[in-house]
């Protein structure tokens, strides 16, 4: 647990950084802050539940899971954010000395794929998928995309 415990104290910096620089160039951000904060450690965690139901890695999961809108947090935009932070976050897995080079790319893959929520995926990239959705569900966000809706709605068997 401590390498997730490590990584996500490093992405919190990352999110600090990148407030930070927005702030300074008056970037209006898509998101609150706040939001990714909160978003980055409740994804984490949700993850790493459904990873243990599912046989996958559960610290690779919620890793996976935290990182997975790098690109909305260097970017402060929505619109085209997991293409945005593909490299990017696998730049920043790789500095923190954390992980394989196999890990970076299984990482990054779910990063870059997490947005099709309609399309099937490695374990890895439908769990980040499902833990996005269903934690924008329970803080009440809205799905703006009916393929959010109808993977959410499969979540809970609606």
């Amino acid at each position: 647990m401590n390498k997730l415990m490590i990584l996500q104290g490093m992405l919190l910096a990352e999110i600090e950084k990148y407030a930070k620089i927005h702030a300074e160039n008056n970037i209006e951000l898509d998101y609150p802050i706040d939001w990714e904060r909160i978003h980055v450690i409740s994804c984490a965690k949700l993850g790493y539940l459904m990873a243990q139901k599912r046989g996958v890695d559960p610290i690779l999961a919620a890793v996976a899971c935290a990182v997975h809108d790098y690109g909305r947090i260097i970017t402060g935009k929505q619109a085209n954010h997991a293409e945005a932070g593909y490299e990017p976050v696998m730049e920043f897995l790789r500095r923190t000395e954390l992980f394989t080079e196999e890990e970076v790319l299984e990482i990054g893959l779910s990063v870059k794929n997490h947005s099709n929520k309609s399309e099937v995926g490695t374990p890895l990239e439908e769990i980040v998928k499902d833990a996005d959705v269903l934690d924008f569900h329970q803080y009440g966000y809205e799905m703006p995309r009916p393929e959010q809706q109808a993977r959410l709605n499969r979540m809970l068997g609606a």
